[in-house]
């Protein structure tokens, strides 16, 4: 069962992500972290992993150190260890593109379960989203993304296989099922 803690955590996420929205859609950033917490939950999530789906965006998004540092006094070192895991940059300005996204995928490997958890919800809710919007607005929805639709799908692509390496189970599955209809949906559009 969920405490006090989650609670916590959801209006802290609330808070940090107040201002922040969806690319392109303008919709609340925090329906994408009540989303992979969801589906955290929905895979087998115990809470600091649940606390850690509200707040994997966090560091980077939000504040890099100082909000890291926050998230261990308010929720332990657990919780900021997998934020951390989660997190591909905590500078400003972030590195480029396609390098940060190599490194991430590179640390898929060595990521701890709870990591590979938070990681893999957050990377399907991402991809559900890709697909409901492709299918309403077409081949524009790619101008939201910095990598356009090849580095996009590249990088989904990239990301079913590292998490497949460490192990396929439920959710790994269902990624790759979304990963693919989007391929599929998009494969003669170019």
């Amino acid at each position: 069962m969920l405490t006090e803690r989650f609670t916590t955590a959801l209006t802290y996420a609330t808070q940090l992500h107040a201002k922040q929205v969806r690319k392109g859609s303008g919709v609340p950033y925090i329906a994408h972290l009540l989303g992979a917490a969801s589906i955290a939950l929905e895979y087998g999530a115990n809470e600091d992993e649940a606390i850690a789906a509200l707040l994997h965006d966090a560091i980077e998004d939000q504040g890099g150190d100082v909000t890291r540092a926050e998230i261990r006094r308010r929720f332990g070192e657990n919780v900021t260890a997998i934020v951390d895991g989660c997190t591909d940059a905590d500078t400003t300005p972030k590195p480029p593109w396609k390098q940060r996204k190599q490194a991430y995928i590179a640390h898929i490997a060595i990521a701890s379960p709870s990591v590979l958890l938070v990681s893999a919800s957050d990377k399907l809710y991402n991809a559900q989203s890709i697909l409901k919007d492709y299918r309403v607005l077409g081949e524009s929805l790619w101008e939201r993304f910095q990598a356009g639709r090849e580095g996009t799908l590249w990088y989904y692509r990239a990301l079913v296989d590292a998490f497949t390496k460490r192990g396929n189970n439920a959710l790994i599955q269902e990624l790759e099922r979304v990963v693919t209809e989007i391929e599929r949906q998009t494969a003669n559009k170019k």
